[in-house]
């Protein structure tokens, strides 16, 4: 017995193959069913397999226009079991948006029940609503039992299902369409049925025609929930052109007047895909963080209808001020990006144009039209072989007679007699050429016609009727063949076709007409705020922990006022609803805060930390009235400092503006008005320098120059002083010092300085 064993038998099922080729390749076929079988909608018909799939079941289903309603939940199952194998929730929730008139501009399912709303509402269960299909669903489907489109296996091979729609209109501009797919997306806004007609009849007219002329026709979308596109029409043309753009789509509006000079501002379109209670959810957001101080309120009094109330704060308020704030503060203006990837003939992706678009729906139609006619010319071929042996048989009736009485075999005695021209015996109206596969025989077909036919039927009149019928058929016949002759016959049946179609869903349609109008955006010029707000007077009141809060009116800056417990006041002074006040923070940057921005005086005020981005651990150096024009000394704990223009440290975001650069212990500590023409410093060491303030810098940010050289500790306090009228101080008693000869503590900017002078405050503060 051998001990060598016998190699493994090979599995021809278990192959190996690099891991790499093994990813790519499923990876790859992933893809691409993503994007031709979910998320690309076909240039022909518009749609995407699942929207398809669920207008061929509603057919099938026969739920027409003026037909009775069915379960949502039997027409997903049919769905989801004979064509859609995904689940029956993502087929569900397709279905419905078919049906919301807020989000298809045509809808193609009619739904009985609670279908979602604008507000974002979602669907209710597919067990409690009901749907059917709506006229314009009926016109995509048209000529689907005439051959019109291929068909191709189900994924279970037991049934069929068409590979694209006849489609009587170029659905994928009329409703447009969005999807992800790997590496791919589209986004088509809707369009107008009637101007896209007329772009195709065009397009017909003048196959060359240049894509800025097809503008003529369709000037932009036409969104279901109306709007006003301001977007400038050369944006719009190249966007077309290139199939890659954008559209500014703002709301319609309009503004009440209550009298007694009170007015507000009824919004009653919001732009396409805005959920309505989003929308007020963020303007009454940013009503509450005062990121629009001039908007007092929001309501919503919508019922059918849009009906969105903007109160203003004063009426002194402009409304196109009002609007254009909340235009760039709320989504009540939204950009609407234009992606138009489909894909052509069913298989291949491609971003194209309007142009190419509408030609790949008009050749669309033109294929239709042409297996549609070759359909029916078959159609009237085999009734007209039925009426030639119907004829026959009337002309001969004594002998179908006999033969079908007499004969064990009437089929085949009828095909195998020789009926020769006796039928010439008839009128004059009987010229024709038989069909029969012989001279004088009648085929199978007709053989079974014969003997299928009613006794009731054996009557002149019927004869003459059948007459008739083959006269008309021949007629027809002839006028298809004409047609497929003809390239022309062919775009002049399309034309007529697109002209019915413009007819029937135009204006006169429930909601044909036109929703979105075009305007200029008429952008408002920037208005400061203090100008919109009525000016009146209010105490500023800051406690030591930053809680902020506006008294009405100039009360006593010694009166007493609550605060917490712990808390106590740090800063006190009047201003005007009108004014900006700035805030110095530790880190060196300034903080912006609109007066009329601040809460009421009746509680404690809110955290100024929630008004701006000012981080927990950074103190509030200083708190003050706004004021254009003036110039300010800023300076550091470590004794850097230097001069600023006012207006360059107003901050225009919550987060701030940074002035003084300070890094690791150094914290921002001055920061006064500048007043004079000196300035003077003292240190922790009590140390008092004083020198010109020629000598600082102006800059809008940095780290600045050194103020005083110390050896121990840092800056204690700076100040600007006219040299005229000499520098100032309270002692310990209270009392105002002033000092003029100054000669001991002059000197260099960043010298040491002297000790200073006897009864100068022991904090080794000016003020």
């Amino acid at each position: 017995m051998s001990d060598v064993t016998d190699p493994p038998s090979m599995d021809p099922h278990n192959l190996s193959e690099p891991l790499r080729r093994a990813l790519g390749d499923r990876y790859l076929t992933y893809a691409l069913s993503t994007i031709m079988h979910r998320a690309l909608p076909d240039a022909r018909d518009g749609l995407k397999p699942v929207h398809r799939r669920i207008l061929y079941a509603m057919r099938e289903l026969r739920l027409a226009s003026n037909g009775g309603f069915r379960k949502s939940a039997k027409i997903s199952g049919d769905v989801m079991g004979n064509y859609h194998p995904h689940g029956d929730a993502a087929i569900y929730d397709a279905m419905a948006r078919l049906a919301q008139d807020f989000n298809v501009r045509y809808p193609l399912v009619d739904g009985q029940g609670n279908f979602g709303n604008i507000d974002g509402d979602n669907p209710a269960a597919s067990r409690y609503t009901e749907a059917r299909m709506t006229a314009v669903a009926e016109a995509m489907l048209e000529g689907l039992t005439e051959n019109a489109v291929d068909f191709r296996e189900n994924y279970d091979g037991t049934l069929t299902e068409p590979v694209v729609l006849p489609a009587q209109f170029p659905n994928l501009l009329a409703n447009g369409s969005s999807g992800i797919a790997v590496g791919m997306a589209t986004n088509i806004p809707p369009h107008n049925i009637s101007e896209l007609c007329d772009a195709c009849i065009h397009l017909i007219k003048t196959p060359d025609a240049r894509d800025d002329t097809l503008l003529n026709y369709v000037p932009g979308p036409d969104f279901p929930t109306g709007g006003i596109i301001v977007e400038p029409p050369e944006n719009i043309a190249t966007a077309y052109r290139t199939g890659k753009g954008g559209f500014r789509l703002r709301c319609r509006y309009e503004v009440e007047d209550l009298g007694r000079g009170q007015w507000q501002i009824v919004i009653t379109e919001i732009p396409y895909q805005v959920q309505k209670s989003k929308l007020i959810e963020k303007i009454a957001e940013a009503i509450q963080t005062k990121k629009i101080p001039i908007l007092a309120d929001v309501r919503d009094e919508s019922a059918d209808d849009i009906r969105m109330i903007l109160e203003p704060r004063s009426k002194n308020v402009d409304p196109e001020v009002l609007m254009g704030m909340m235009y760039r503060h709320s989504d009540l203006e939204v950009r609407f990006s234009l992606n138009m990837n489909v894909l052509i003939n069913g298989v291949t992706p491609k971003v194209c144009s309007m142009k190419e678009v509408l030609r790949a729906f008009v050749d669309h139609r033109r294929e239709v039209l042409q297996r549609r006619s070759v359909h029916r010319m078959e159609k009237i071929d085999h009734r007209l072989e039925v009426l030639e042996g119907f004829i026959v048989a009337f002309l001969n009736l004594d002998r179908v007679i006999d033969i079908i009485r007499y004969d064990d075999d009437p089929k085949a005695a009828l095909m195998r007699e020789d009926w020769g021209k006796t039928h010439v015996r008839a009128m004059d109206e009987a010229d024709y050429v038989s069909p029969a596969p012989g001279e004088g025989e009648l085929s199978e077909v007709q053989a079974d016609a014969i003997l299928n036919m009613r006794l009731r039927s054996l009557r002149r009149l019927e004869e003459l009727e059948l007459l008739r019928e083959q006269s008309a058929l021949m007629e027809e016949r002839a006028g298809l063949e004409d047609l497929l002759e003809s390239e022309d016959l062919q775009w002049t049946s399309i034309t007529e076709q697109l002209r019915a179609t413009k007819k029937q869903f135009g204006k006169d349609y429930a909601g044909g007409a036109r929703r979105t109008t075009f305007a200029e955006a008429g952008e408002v010029e920037e208005v400061p705020i203090e100008a919109m707000i009525d000016r009146e007077p209010i105490t500023v009141v800051c406690s030591e922990m930053g809680w902020i809060r506006a008294m009405t009116g100039h009360i006593d800056l010694a009166r007493e006022l609550k605060f917490k417990d712990g808390d106590g006041p740090r800063f006190i002074f009047h201003a005007e609803t009108t004014d900006r006040l700035l805030v110095f923070g530790s880190n060196g940057r300034f903080y912006t805060v609109s007066a009329s921005a601040l809460p009421g005086g009746r509680g404690m005020g809110e955290p100024l930390r929630l008004m701006v981005d000012l981080p927990n651990e950074v103190q509030i150096v200083r708190l003050f009235i706004h004021r254009p024009d003036r110039k300010l000394l800023v300076a550091s704990s470590a004794g850097d400092g230097f001069i600023v223009p006012e207006n360059d440290v107003v901050a225009q975001t919550r987060s701030g503006k940074q002035v003084l650069n300070v890094r690791g212990d150094v914290t921002a500590l001055i920061c006064h008005e500048v007043d004079g023409d000196m300035v003077a410093t003292v240190g922790e060491n009590r140390k008092v320098l004083v020198f010109g303030l020629d000598e600082l810098p102006e800059m809008g940010r940095g780290k600045g120059v050194r103020l005083q050289k110390y050896k121990d500790g840092g800056l204690s306090d700076a100040t600007t002083f006219d040299s005229a009228q000499g520098l100032s101080w309270l002692d310990p008693a209270g009392r105002t010092r002033t000092e003029t000869d100054l000669t001991e503590w002059s000197g260099k900017r960043a010298s040491a300085g002297r000790m200073a002078p006897r009864g100068f405050p022991r904090d080794n503060t000016f003020t």
